[in-house]
């Protein structure tokens, strides 16, 4: 049973508890970046985003949320556009995020996924969402769904994210906020605090420790500048022979 061919000694690591169980730890509080998913007047993505903002900030968690109006779709523009570097400088700052989508003809919005889009897998050879955290919830127009969230999740594991287990969905949510936009009592508003309640905490949970839970055998096998050409597939550059993950990494790249 211990007779393993195909293995690379040279890349292969024990797991390091030391690692694992940092003895230092950062102190500072919880980065947190928030997006939602419409552009209306009175948005109720926006609106509960501002709602978990607060909740957030109750937990002692620093937020910033970013405001989508004037984001170019998606290769319609050059990277160095400032919606778009703005947008990438919050994320680089996060150590978690927030990604709450109206539900439009059931999915998430396109405002929604363009934010996505633009950020990018990979610079060079760092992910910049790897190993973050990662909240999902919607907001309904009418009776609840689920696949707004659902999609999300989806887009989480694709970048690499430690996407919390639980979630908020909020039906007919125009029913939802008073006048004062404020989001009104009830086991939607619950939910939402639970959510925003365990993001903080899977957030220094993992924070100290990110880059060591993500870090991957199969990568470690490859040099850096084959690393980057992987996952940019540099036309120049033979293609490797795809791991399960790396293959979808590869194809959803947006620089």
């Amino acid at each position: 049973m211990t007779d393993i061919p195909n293995l690379d000694a040279e890349h292969f690591r024990p797991i390091d508890p030391e690692r694992l169980f940092p003895a230092e730890r950062a102190t500072h509080a919880p980065r947190i970046l928030l997006l939602y998913g419409s552009l209306r007047a009175r948005s109720f993505s926006r609106l509960m985003t501002e709602e978990a903002a607060r909740v957030l900030t109750r937990f002692q968690a620093e937020t910033r949320t970013f405001d989508p109006s004037g984001l170019p779709l998606p290769d319609d523009a050059e990277a160095d556009h400032p919606k778009v570097r703005e947008l990438r400088e919050l994320v680089a700052w996060s150590e978690g995020m927030v990604w709450c989508s109206p539900e439009r003809h059931g999915a998430m919005t396109g405002i929604m996924k363009a934010q996505i889009d633009w950020i990018p897998l990979s610079l060079g050879a760092v992910r910049p969402t790897q190993g973050k955290t990662l909240a999902v919830m919607q907001v309904n127009g009418g009776s609840q769904s689920f696949n707004a969230v659902n999609q999300l999740r989806i887009l989480g594991r694709w970048m690499r994210m430690i996407t919390i287990p639980n979630q908020a969905s909020t039906p007919k949510a125009f029913l939802e906020f008073g006048d004062d936009d404020r989001m009104l009592p009830s086991p939607y508003y619950d939910r939402m605090v639970d959510v925003m309640e365990e993001l903080v905490k899977f957030t220094l949970l993992t924070r100290d420790r990110s880059d060591y839970l993500v870090d991957r055998y199969s990568e470690r096998k490859e040099s850096g500048q084959d690393l980057i050409d992987r996952v940019n597939r540099n036309p120049s550059s033979p293609p490797p022979v795809p791991s399960p993950d790396s293959a979808g990494l590869a194809g959803e790249l947006s620089d």
